[in-house]
């Protein structure tokens, strides 16, 4: 069920809205980032997510082979979503512990194996 779902950093610098189904499974990766970071990511196409405030906010890091732009808040640090290429186009990463209201042992985890990659 799509449910639009505010979302942003910890210090609130970043902001944004997402339409997204949370009934989905969310995605628990492995890879070194991921795994440090603790995120559980949902990805959306592009045209699904607003930023409504902190683009001036935001640095992007890149690693490996530089396909998803891992943006975080330069201020609190939070890592709330990334940006990339999805096999249909531009796609969205949120991080769905960083959805106002929404409790992360409510949603169903599955496991992907990104350290492998």
């Amino acid at each position: 069920m799509l449910k639009t779902h505010p979302g942003g950093c910890h210090c609130g610098a970043v902001r944004y809205r997402v339409d997204i189904d949370l009934s989905k499974p969310v995605t628990q990766c492995n890879c070194s980032i991921c795994s440090r970071t603790g995120a559980l990511l949902s990805f959306v196409p592009a045209s699904a997510f607003t930023l409504e405030k902190g683009d001036d906010s935001l640095t992007d890091y890149q690693f490996k082979r530089k396909n998803i732009h891992h943006l975080f808040c330069k201020v609190c640090g939070v890592r709330s979503f990334a940006r990339g290429q999805g096999p249909n186009g531009p796609m969205v990463a949120i991080n769905t512990r960083c959805l106002d209201e929404v409790d992360a042992a409510t949603l169903n985890v599955r496991h992907f194996d990104g350290k492998s990659l």
